[in-house]
């Protein structure tokens, strides 16, 4: 069993550090992260300069390998190049903070786990439903029980696939019920905040993502408040089968 963990907060975070104390002992682990917090990346690859690699120091970060690029990249260079050997599962997290509804769209988090499963592996990302790392070690446990029923139920020979998971922040967090759940949707982002650098020049910030729009029952949103784990499974065809024959009739083709 050999598994690649990754993350978007950066080599040093405590919830990469959690989830790869947590999956011990399950087979060999590599762990290759990135150099700083890239949190926001989506699915970005660098491709305007090349990446270096290091050795993480430091007794919590022991074999860990970073590189200074995105999520995506170590996992797309751990793939195709770095790693002698190709993982059976593919690990994302923990992230700082919620990755629900169009969340994912912009998560590096989820963006690692899906660079895996785009290779044909199967992948998970994990994330925490608010930030600060409260109950981490809890959280880390849940991942790990999920882990665990994965393997357990023989999905690993049905990949690959891509799962992707949001705790409450609560001690209890493995003890929690499971939800299999849709993402749900937010409304618009909050304005930008601007303000004005030392040189008198305007900077503006992203502003806050907006809150939860359609938060239903059966969206990773209402599970997540309602003190469930959420599990959504994901898909990469962002096509609109629905609307195809519209659009056909519209522009008068096939």
């Amino acid at each position: 069993m050999r598994i690649l963990i990754s993350n978007d907060d950066g080599y040093l975070a405590p919830g990469l550090a959690a989830l790869v104390q947590a999956c011990r002992g399950l087979g060999h682990i590599d762990v290759i992260a990135p150099e700083q917090n890239a949190s926001g990346t989506s699915n970005a690859l660098t491709l305007s300069r090349p990446l270096s690699i290091f050795e993480a120091r430091g007794d919590h970060v022991k074999g860990f390998r970073v590189i200074n690029g995105t999520p995506s990249d170590c996992v797309h260079v751990a793939l195709t190049g770095l790693l002698e050997q190709r993982p059976d599962l593919v690990l994302s997290g923990i992230n700082n903070g919620a990755n629900m509804g169009d969340d994912t769209l912009y998560s590096g988090t989820v963006a690692a786990a899906m660079e895996g499963y785009l290779f044909g592996i199967p992948a998970i990302a994990f994330s925490q439903g608010t930030k600060g790392w409260a109950e981490i070690d809890a959280a880390a446990a849940a991942a790990r029980s999920i882990v665990d029923q994965v393997l357990a139920s023989g999905a690993l020979a049905q990949g690959p696939w891509l799962l992707n998971v949001n705790i409450p922040n609560r001690p209890d967090a493995v003890a929690l019920p499971r939800r299999i759940t849709r993402l749900g949707r937010r409304h618009a982002s909050e304005p930008v905040i601007l303000q004005t650098n030392p040189r008198g020049e305007a900077i503006y910030w992203i502003g806050p993502s907006g809150d939860a729009r359609e938060a239903g029952e059966g969206t990773d949103f209402h599970a997540v408040a309602n003190g469930a784990v959420s599990i959504t499974p994901l898909q990469v065809d962002l096509t609109d089968h629905a609307g195809s024959s519209a659009w056909a009739s519209r522009l008068g083709v096939r």
